[in-house]
Formats: C-alpha cells, structure tokens, sequence
C-alpha cells in the first residue's frame, strides 16, 4: 500500500488559511487513520507469525472494511465480530459487510447486549479460545501501536501549523496525532458521536494539553445525517472535486467552515485539517437516505 499523505491548500476562508491532509488517498481501500492504526498492528501480527487479526464493529464500520483489506493484502487471515444479530440475515443487503466477505473476513454477528460485553476479560478470553494465534484488536483499532501510527503521520510538514483539526469516534486518532506534533500546536479534535466520557478517554491515552474536543458539531449523535450535512458535503465536492464522508470528516468540516463563517474561529490562521478517509461509508447512508427518500450524497 501507498503510505504517501499529501497537503493540499484548500482555500482561505475570511483569513484563516485552510490545508487538508489528504489521508483518503493513501489507498483505495485501506485510507487515513484506519491505514495509520492498522499499520504498526499488521507488523506485530506478521513478526509474531500471527494467524489473523480478529476485532470489533457495526454493520458500517470503516474499522471492519479497512481490516478485511488490509490483513487480505498481507496474508493475514481476519475475523470481524459484528454489533447487531439481525445483521445475519441482512448482510447481503449491507455494502460494508460484502466488502468484508470479499475480503475473506470470517463474520460473526452477536447481539447487542453481548456487543457491549466484547471487552469484558472473559469474553476476550472466550475468544482466543476460538481463535487461537489470533491478534485481538478493540473496536475502532486503538491500542498503543496505532498510537505510534497515528502519530508518525505528522511530518516535518506540518509542524509549522497553528492548529491541526481531525474528527473524533473513540479518540485514539486525536491522541496519537497530537502524541506526534509539537506541545506548541493545538490539535482540535470534532467529536462525531455524544459521549460525555470522551474527553477522560482521550485524557488517559494522551496527558499532554496540546488538545481539545469541539460537542457542538456532532448534529444528532454517530452516523445521523441532517439534510443541512449532506448538502454541504455535496456542495464541498462540487467546489473542490473532494469527496467527504458523512460520519467523521464532513461533520468536521461541517463545523470549521460554520465557526469562522460565524467569525468563532479562534484557533488561529493556518490550520491542517486531516482527512480521514472512510470513503466506504458513502454507500451505505445513501442507502438508509434512500429508504427515507432523502437527498443522496453525490
């Protein structure tokens, strides 16, 4: 896999200079911080001679996809434990589950209650039992190696930002980038889900105050999709032919574009924005925006 990340200038917006780290095009299938996270984990898994990677996700995860591709391309075998028992039945209907399949990722679909369970030590426990020789990898691939990954995709480049903005799930990628750039940048993180427990997480993975979470662009809770999102999204694609996803990246920019529109803005005037990738995810909103007879991303 390509590991090149390039910036690219995107625009200057009332003064404040904007560049987006293009981590959608590291590769097709294995993109941004699921590429950085996965990095360092492939090689362990690979120098332990490891038989595959198994982890954790919903029926839409990039985390899945992204580990399906990724051990393929490898030769690792990968097992994918799935939140949601009706997804059995539907999975043929699923974008994101078939592109696993097509992977050789072995699904298997637990409820949600047993979903909520999946770190518990016995469970983890229950399987390695199942899968021996397996790597064991948590939900969204935050461990220590995928903060060492996350952080080395800061490079001498960027430094010389003011600020540098990533979307924010379960808070590994804010932590590890901000564990790369200098204690002078203010790494501004966008939560893309409520979760008041997030800001003691990041904390644990990254003590440093070099950061911060943003609450306010969240617009709903994890995957929800206003009409307001997925306009400017389709309008962003029409101005810079960049392609946004709607659960991480575009709520991000959704946000910074919002605060210096408003002139909030306050983190200074030269700003790298991370592009994260999960491209993959397009095709399964514009499914559930279908059913509801809503605009379609483009």
């Amino acid at each position: 896999m390509n590991t090149h990340t390039k910036n690219q200038y995107l625009t200057t917006l009332n003064g404040i200079n904007l560049t987006l780290k293009r981590g959608d095009l590291i590769d097709p299938e294995v993109s941004g911080n699921k590429f950085w996270k996965l990095h360092y984990n492939l090689k362990k898994a690979l120098e332990l001679r490891q038989t595959g990677i198994l982890t954790f996700g919903g029926a839409f995860s990039n985390h899945l996809a992204a580990t399906a591709a990724a051990t393929a391309a490898v030769g690792l075998r990968s097992v994918g434990v799935v939140r949601g028992l009706e997804w059995a039945e539907r999975h043929a209907q699923n974008p994101t589950l078939q592109f696993c399949k097509s992977k050789g990722m072995q699904l298997h679909y637990i409820s949600r209650v047993a979903y909520r369970e999946k770190a518990t030590p016995y469970c983890l426990t229950q399987w390695s039992k199942s899968f021996p020789n397996y790597m064991i990898l948590p939900e969204g691939g935050t461990n220590t190696l995928a903060l060492q990954g996350c952080a080395d995709a800061i490079g001498q480049e960027d430094l010389d930002f003011e600020t540098i903005c990533t979307p924010v799930g379960t808070g590994g990628t804010l932590a590890g980038l901000a564990l790369g750039g200098a204690l002078n940048q203010q790494y501004l993180g966008f939560a893309v889900l409520r979760n008041k427990a997030l800001q003691a997480s990041v904390e644990i993975l990254n003590p440093n105050s070099n950061w911060m979470i943003n609450h306010d662009y969240s617009m709903g809770g994890y995957a929800k999709t206003p009409p307001e999102l997925i306009r400017f999204i389709n309008d962003f694609k029409k101005k810079f032919t960049i392609p946004l996803d709607p659960i991480y990246t575009g709520k991000m920019l959704f946000g910074i574009f919002d605060l210096i529109n408003k002139g909030l803005w306050r983190w200074g005037k030269n700003v790298l924005i991370i592009h994260t990738g999960g491209l993959q995810g397009i095709a399964g909103i514009n499914q559930r925006l279908a059913q509801k007879g809503g605009v379609l991303l483009d």
